[in-house]
């Protein structure tokens, strides 16, 4: 049979939602319509359309992002494995005081599906779910990366993840955040916590996601 068209309104839709994910920041109307490549007044129609679901959100200066209607969304995305993951996130949160996140493998890409926030944290990173980004670049990415078979054109970075188990990221997704992930095995996902401290201990970190991981993998 022939291929049927695709609705070009909701592939608009969809497109707005991955460029807001991608930028990692409120968006101007005029900056998402050029990365859609359409006029403004189709831009803002159907970002009324997506405000209106709660699929995004504006702040105070006009700008768009990511509406908290995904999560509800994201929550019916690969259910054992969240049930399974979010203990494990809250753990994380509280005892490293960072943002902790699952992601998992949707192509090329890597996409959050579930986050947790520390409770007590002076000042912590948002990292909302429905982020996604390049699955080679950032720490997130290279960890999903981790159980692949080593190939010539690896990146220096995930060779070194896979001798420690972890990966490491700066400044690759969004401009001056950390990362660091470790990948759960059989899954296709990765756990994973981002924060700003510098002088934070990777080593550490990297210890504590790989036992929260392997919980993961125990409980699926």
């Amino acid at each position: 049979m022939p291929e049927l068209p695709q609705s070009q309104t909701l592939h608009r839709g969809i497109r707005l939602l991955e460029l807001l994910a991608a930028a990692g920041t409120p968006q101007t109307i005029a900056q998402l319509g050029a990365g859609l490549g359409v006029h403004r007044s189709i831009t803002y129609r159907l970002l009324r359309t997506l405000e209106d679901h709660r699929l995004v959100e504006r702040d105070d200066a006009g700008r768009y992002w990511l509406g908290l209607g995904l999560t509800g969304l994201a929550r019916g995305v690969r259910n054992d494995l969240q049930a399974a993951a979010a203990p494990r996130l809250s753990a994380l949160a509280a005892e490293l005081g960072m943002t902790a996140f699952l992601v998992v493998r949707a192509g090329d890409e890597a996409v959050t599906v579930a986050s947790v926030e520390p409770q007590d944290a002076t000042a912590h990173v948002t990292y909302r779910p429905g982020t996604r980004h390049p699955i080679d670049r950032g720490a997130p990415g290279l960890a999903l990366l981790i159980p692949s078979p080593p190939s010539a054109a690896d990146r220096p970075e995930l060779t070194a993840a896979r001798a420690t188990g972890w990966a490491v990221s700066h400044g690759e997704v969004i401009t001056g955040l950390r990362s660091v992930a470790a990948p759960i095995h059989g899954a296709d996902a990765a756990v994973a916590v981002v924060y700003v401290d510098e002088t934070a201990d990777v080593e550490r970190i990297g210890h504590a996601l790989i036992e929260a991981a392997a919980k993961i993998t125990a409980g699926i």
